[in-house]
């Protein structure tokens, strides 16, 4: 009897453990949740994990000492902080093929965000763009006319959404340059552009309109002039160098905006012979030429938030906001009455201020371009000069 039910025990036990284990299947799946929140952190995260980035130079390199040299320490120095694996390429020549070529070897190697400076990199982007629709690419200062103008068919001619490029206003930066200037006391000036690209142009027309202003409210219209050249090149050399002698020691040039890439080293070169002045371009040249060629050689720099704009770009794509931006080209400016929060500004630490230009005058003038009490013409047409009063002397290019 007792192993009669101990065996109808066990057989009990054995049906009560096979209900439990049908009961966590029910017949019906569970309905899935109306919304899945979590996924879109998680994807950003894996966004933020992925990510490699890829600068291409133009037809410089990493020591030029502006462009190509600010965007790559930018990117090294965002990537190093954030453990973001980080290389750059550099073509084997001026050619949009030479660049397609060093976009396709960077997305061979996995990198999938790529950073392209310059104008030259138009014609790329027309290529690449929806050849790698998984990459990301940042440009800095390739306009929208610039990337249209690539393609061999109007029709054809788009940007797509993987494309962000950022332009600067640098006529604002290069008018505070020529208004700063003239009213730190320099009358007879100089401008001296690489290439006549729509970049080096509104640099240009922005410093001629800066010290056209200044002579004005100074009433030294009549006093005030303007030698204004381009080299026709990127790079300084003996030729150009020459040529800026000429200015310093024969037509008594006393202050040259060397606006171009390394075209800076002939300015300098030849200032540094008389005491002459510079001032530099795009980034805060004065701890390069200063220790070059001679301690204050720099007056001030017209700079763009090329750093900026790069540091900002990676941050936003490790977060999962490149949408925000792609398809897009910014033309970044002048965003507070802060001189130091602006995209396009002088350096308020290597400027050589003195009392006939102080930093509080410096702000001023800032704060008065953005609330639009000063204003500064946008440059449309790069054959125009704009109108003024002093005067300017053109001579085309050197080359």
């Amino acid at each position: 009897m007792k192993k009669i039910l101990a065996l109808l025990l066990a057989l009990c036990m054995v049906f009560a453990l096979a209900a439990c284990g049908e009961s966590k299947a029910p017949e019906q799946p569970a309905e899935k949740p109306a919304e899945a929140p979590a996924e879109t952190p998680a994807e950003e995260s894996a966004e933020a994990a992925e990510m490699r980035v890829a600068m291409i130079t133009d037809y410089g390199d990493i020591t030029d000492q502006s462009f190509n040299q600010t965007t790559y320490e930018a990117c090294k120095a965002y990537c190093e902080e954030n453990g973001v694996d980080f290389t750059y390429f550099k073509p084997a020549g001026d050619t949009t093929a030479d660049r397609v070529a060093m976009v396709e070897k960077a997305v061979d190697e996995d990198y999938n965000v790529v950073v392209m400076p310059g104008f030259a990199f138009a014609g790329t982007i027309a290529e690449v763009q929806d050849e790698y629709p998984e990459v990301k690419f940042i440009a800095l200062d390739v306009s929208e006319f610039d990337i249209m103008s690539s393609f061999k068919e109007e029709s054809d001619a788009h940007l797509s959404a993987n494309v962000y490029s950022a332009v600067y206003q640098e006529e604002l930066c290069g008018y505070m340059a020529g208004y700063a200037a003239v009213k730190m006391g320099y009358k007879h000036l100089g401008f001296l552009g690489g290439m006549a690209v729509p970049a080096v142009v509104r640099y240009g027309f922005g410093f001629v309109q800066g010290a056209d202003a200044a002579a004005k409210e100074l009433g030294i219209e009549n006093e005030v002039a303007v030698e204004y050249v381009y080299g026709n090149q990127f790079f300084g050399d003996a030729d150009i160098t020459a040529y800026m002698d000429t200015w310093y020691g024969e037509k008594g040039v006393e202050v040259v905006f060397a606006c171009g890439g390394g075209i800076f080293t002939s300015a300098a070169e030849a200032a540094a012979k008389v005491e002459g002045k510079v001032i530099g371009v795009d980034v805060d040249q004065a701890g390069i030429i200063d220790t070059a060629y001679g301690e204050g050689l720099t007056v001030t720099s017209a700079m763009k938030g090329l750093a900026e704009t790069v540091k900002h770009m990676l941050s936003e794509i490790a977060a999962g906001n490149f949408a925000n931006y792609g398809g897009k080209v910014e033309n970044l400016g002048l965003i507070s009455e802060n001189a130091e929060e602006n995209y396009v500004q002088l350096p308020m630490e290597s400027t050589a201020w003195n009392d006939g230009f102080t930093q509080d005058n410096y702000k001023e003038l800032v704060k008065a371009m953005f609330d639009g009490t000063v204003t500064v013409e946008s440059i449309s047409d790069a054959s125009a000069m704009p109108e003024h009063v002093i005067t300017v002397n053109e001579y085309g290019n050197i080359k």
